[in-house]
């Protein structure tokens, strides 16, 4: 494991990676109220076409994560975290400036594409965590990294939506300025996590998205647990493909009761990931926590999908709350796969497999929703829950049978020769 002088400035750096992870979120949510509006403002108002514009945006946003993941991950193994994680800061700001004068849909479409790309920096965070931190104290980590995006996901939309209301370009301005302060906050607090005897040389091979994702065929049990999680991203798409169209028409909420179930949904997953992981995990161990985590995702999604009113859908905010669990469980147990040189490329290729969810679950969870709601059809409102669910059993299964045997020790890195990599 790589170490970065001095406790005190390790303590700093998990904290600017935290901070990082929260104003990126947070970036990225003040724009969630006004995008689609601002969308709309460019096509004259039509409602129809605008919808069709912001699903293309949506996938390119997706798209260019699965892409420039593994490269980020791959350039953060060859020249160092904090580089990546700067540029990566420093150009979102400039992104955020972008979107903010478009003065045209194809400038704003522009914009997507850096976001997409600036965006991708996530995984060389969690590189840097998994250089700094101690293996068995990864889980609680990573947990906090899911903690962070449940506060952005808190205050981001909610913070969006009250500038918002005094110019829809402003929002742009507010993200632009919160990633330009991140970047200079970590310009200053930052130092480098991965040693220049632990890097590796650039290579396209490994960094394109397919190469990437042989390294998780590449190490034991590695291609099992990317599989196990990448149906847990899948089952998790649902949430932004159908919750508000979901709760409208079984429920009757207005956009007031959707913003206070989100924000309930933020502050649940807040409390998991940033206070009860590590304890989890402490008590029942990295793969126990990995197999509750799912068996609460699928009763949650289940719960969801079953509840005839308001009420009864939060009967299951604790379990979908408690399936965080397992994710920062699983990223602890991948990340003790590979050594310290390639945890740049690992979390490359998860970032694109998330993105690769990401452009399968809306599409898969909308249909569906579609079809178990047309007037010819059964009606199954909760379909997409049920599906979300048995993907997610299938996700269990896949955990018990690539976990059946010990949790991978930690991974030693190769000697190497003392000096820069090549």
């Amino acid at each position: 494991m790589a170490e970065i002088v001095g406790h005190g400035r390790r303590k700093a750096a998990l904290a600017f990676i935290f901070v990082t992870a929260v104003l990126d979120v947070l970036a990225l949510g003040v724009i969630i109220p006004v995008l689609p509006k601002l969308v709309q403002s460019f096509v004259q108002g039509d409602t129809v076409t605008a919808v069709k514009v912001y699903g293309v945006f949506g996938t390119v946003f997706a798209l260019m994560q699965f892409i420039f993941s593994p490269i980020l991950g791959s350039l953060s193994d060859r020249f160092g975290r904090r580089p990546i994680v700067l540029i990566s800061n420093f150009g979102m700001a400039a992104d955020y400036v972008l979107m903010a004068l478009a003065p045209s849909i194809g400038w704003l479409f522009v914009g997507r594409i850096l976001s997409g790309i600036t965006a991708s920096s996530m995984g060389t965070a969690g590189a840097y965590i998994a250089d700094v931190t101690p293996p068995e104290k990864r889980a609680q980590s990573f947990g906090m990294l899911g903690a962070a995006f449940g506060i952005g996901f808190i205050l981001g939309p909610a913070l969006g939506g009250l500038i918002g209301g005094i110019d829809p370009r402003a929002p742009f301005w507010a993200a632009a300025a919160l990633s330009f302060l991140n970047a200079v906050y970590g310009t200053f607090v930052l130092p480098e996590s991965l040693p220049k005897d632990r890097r590796t040389p650039f290579s396209w091979r490994r960094a394109n998205p397919l190469g990437s994702l042989k390294l998780l065929r590449a190490h034991k049990g590695l291609l099992g647990l990317a599989s196990m999680n990448f149906l847990m991203n899948v089952s998790h798409a649902v949430y932004p493909s159908i919750f508000v169209l979901f709760a409208g028409y079984r429920y009757g909420w207005d956009e007031r009761d959707v913003g206070l179930s989100l924000a309930a949904f933020g502050v649940a997953a807040m409390i998991v990931q940033g206070g009860l992981v590590q304890p989890i995990v402490t008590k029942l161990g990295e793969r126990k926590t990995l197999l509750l985590g799912l068996i609460c995702g699928s009763i949650g999604f289940a719960t969801f999908g079953l509840a005839p009113n308001g009420s009864a859908f939060f009967i299951g905010l604790p379990f979908g709350s408690l399936a965080g669990i397992a994710g920062a469980a699983v990223q602890g147990l991948m990340s003790k796969c590979v050594g310290s040189e390639e945890q740049g490329q690992l979390q490359g290729a998860n970032s694109s497999l998330f993105g690769v969810a990401e452009l399968i679950g809306p599409g898969l969870f909308t249909f569906t929703f579609a079809v178990f709601i047309n007037e010819n059809g059964p009606k199954i409102p909760g379909a997409p829950w049920f599906l979300a669910s048995a993907i997610v059993a299938a996700a269990f299964g896949v955990a018990l049978y690539v976990t059946r045997k010990e949790e991978p020790a930690p991974m030693a890195a190769p000697a190497r020769e003392s000096g820069p990599a090549a």
